[in-house]
């Protein structure tokens, strides 16, 4: 039997979640009724579909990075608004917009990291550990939404809108300066500034992943005390 009892809580305390708030109702209140939630979160897509195309399109030249940037503020368009959407018209649907949306949100990270990979400015190994970071992170938030009822979008203070935007600043670095000057040599091996970043954003997600998991490690401890 499916659990229609979804997730009540959405915590969100990013650093821009206040004015980005107030900037995706306005846009939802001024969309189309023709145009529904679906419509958005398909966008979305279409936009992640861009920027891999941009990243990979980039062996041909650093311009297409702003094809790149592009595609990233569509998909923040279409994620981000379709949501949203629905609770200005009063149309969540609960049990369908959490499986859709999610899911689409992993197809996401899955081929930007893959475009971002087959680029020549980051490692395909750098890209899927970033992967794997966004992966670990998103499976540890909808253990908490099923087992608590929250579902926490933001991890201190940042949120996937906040990560959009370094992405796209270090896009823009790339596009007017050589990638030769933005390598790091250790031992001989060569890590691009995407490396470095891709490697720092991995390792913060992971180490947020960590301090979460033992702290609310020792939360459902005392709600679920030993039987001995």
């Amino acid at each position: 039997m499916i659990n229609t009892k979804r997730p009540e809580v959405r915590i969100q305390t990013s650093f821009l979640n206040s004015i980005e708030k107030k900037i995706l109702i306005w846009m939802a209140e001024r969309v189309p009724q023709k145009i529904n939630s679906d419509h958005l979160t398909i966008i979305g897509f279409i936009g992640a579909l861009i920027s891999t195309a941009g990243y990979i399109l980039s062996n041909w030249g650093n311009h297409f990075l702003w094809l790149a940037s592009f595609g990233l503020v569509v998909n923040w368009f279409g994620d981000s608004l379709d949501g949203t959407l629905a609770r200005v018209r009063n149309a969540q649907r609960s049990v369908y917009g959490f499986f859709i949306d999610h899911n689409v949100d992993a197809l996401t990270i899955l081929v930007i990291c893959i475009g971002a990979g087959l680029s020549p400015f980051i490692k395909f190994s750098t890209a899927l550990m970033v992967l794997a970071a966004y992966l670990i992170i998103s499976i540890y938030t909808y253990i908490n939404a099923y087992l608590i009822g929250e579902f926490k979008i933001t991890y201190n203070k940042l949120g996937p809108t906040e990560f959009r935007l370094v992405v796209i600043l270090i896009n823009t670095i790339f596009i007017y300066f050589p990638i030769e000057k933005q390598i790091v040599t250790l031992d001989e091996v060569t890590f691009s500034i995407f490396d470095v970043a891709g490697i720092g954003v991995s390792l913060i997600l992971i180490i947020i992943y960590l301090i979460s998991f033992f702290k609310d490690r020792d939360m459902f401890a005392k709600i679920d005390p030993p039987k001995y």
